[in-house]
């Protein structure tokens, strides 16, 4: 049986601080979009009353470096100040999704100067606090390079260039994790990307090395940061050092076809989706991102806590489940009301209402997983 180790809770909240630029050119800011950046240290002090005391949350490079070299914190400062008043620990996520606007991502210049940004984060972050930091470098590789590389969802809006956008964020995110250990040795790295499963479908006989290849495309990211793949980009197995990953109801599904129900003899337990990954690169593992929407939200952590349990009990190092997001949050296309989260959104006065029926399920999880609390609070890498 593991025994996590890494984080103040093993139960955690994601703030969905995207970035991005859409199709139509407007500038995403989720942190703003739900109130957060505003009711940052109310946000924390909500879930600590609820047992969370870790969290992932987002600087926005967009905001914070307007010209190159030029950095304003004060976007910033107050979520870091507001983390170490109330004890919060936090995964800081340095680019997810978005950059500043005066910069081409598909330059060397982008790697460079993501790299000083990093080691500039790294550095107020060090000066503010002198706990051990974390940061996840570049949020979900695979899922960007398919989607603002492969299929112009959102930016850098390319088509049929996934492989090129996937190398350059795998060279960027190295160069992020060397200079930030420049400044902190210290630091640990959480590398977030979805973990998937692909069949070919059984009603309809398809092709099954087609669709293992397509599953098995979930690894590059990961592969090209440890260095068992393309190697010249300066992948090292000490670049991947905690693996975090995200899964939701919708990670499996039949090549060219519809999603595979959870009750289908066809859907692959987590658990064993967890495994895998463990076995493949030999690291610590966070659930970096999971939930579900409405009244699902309860059964979801249900099932995702129930697996977890199983694979801490063989050995599999989980390290925690963070949920995401924990705020509801209005959609990246339209802007409905997406009821996501263990938190609606907040009043003039920064109040939340708490979903009840994922409250309950997570205090009952929390009472299942007492065993599994971390006994220390950061171990070594």
């Amino acid at each position: 049986m593991y025994q996590p180790s890494l984080f103040n809770s093993f139960f955690q909240g994601g703030f969905e601080c995207s970035t991005h630029r859409r199709g139509d050119g407007r500038r995403l800011d989720l942190l703003a979009a739900t109130g957060h950046d505003r009711w940052t240290a109310e946000d924390y002090a909500a879930l600590q009353r609820q047992g969370i005391g870790t969290v992932r949350d987002g600087l926005r490079w967009h905001l914070i470096e307007r010209r190159a070299g030029d950095y304003d914190w004060s976007s910033f400062l107050p979520q870091l100040r507001a983390a170490n008043a109330c004890g919060t620990q936090v995964i800081w996520d340095l680019c997810h999704y978005g950059w500043p606007d005066d910069l081409d991502i598909w330059r060397p210049g982008f790697v460079e100067r993501f790299a000083r940004f990093a080691a500039a984060a790294a550095r107020l972050v060090r000066e503010e606090s002198d706990t051990v930091p974390f940061y996840s470098p570049i949020n979900e590789i695979s899922f960007w390079a398919w989607a603002g590389g492969d299929h112009g969802y959102f930016n850098p809006l390319g088509l049929g260039r996934g492989a090129e956008l996937k190398h350059q964020l795998v060279r960027a995110s190295i160069a992020a994790i060397e200079a930030i250990r420049e400044v902190e040795p210290r630091a640990r790295f959480v590398q977030v990307d979805p973990a998937i499963h692909i069949r070919a479908s059984n009603d309809r006989p398809g092709p099954q090395r087609e669709a293992e290849n397509a599953r098995q495309a979930q690894f590059e990211a990961w592969d090209m940061l440890c260095g068992k793949a393309w190697p010249g980009l300066g992948g090292q197995p000490e670049y991947l050092d905690i693996v975090g990953i995200n899964y939701y109801s919708d990670n499996q599904w039949y090549l060219g076809g519809p999603t595979i129900e959870r009750s289908h003899p066809d859907y692959r337990a987590f658990q064993g989706i967890l495994a895998e990954i463990h076995q493949r690169y030999g690291r610590p593992l966070l659930v970096a991102e999971t939930g579900a929407e409405g009244d699902l939200r309860g059964d979801w952590l249900r099932y995702v806590s129930e697996q977890v349990g199983i694979a801490l009990q063989r050995g599999v190092p989980v390290e925690g489940i963070c949920l995401y997001p924990v705020l509801d949050y209005p959609g990246w296309d339209d802007e409905r009301h997406c009821p996501t989260g263990l938190l609606g959104f907040a009043d003039a006065e920064g109040r939340r209402e708490l979903h009840a029926g994922l409250a309950d399920e997570l205090r009952l999880q929390r009472t299942r997983f007492a065993a599994f609390e971390p006994r220390q609070r950061v171990a070594p890498a």
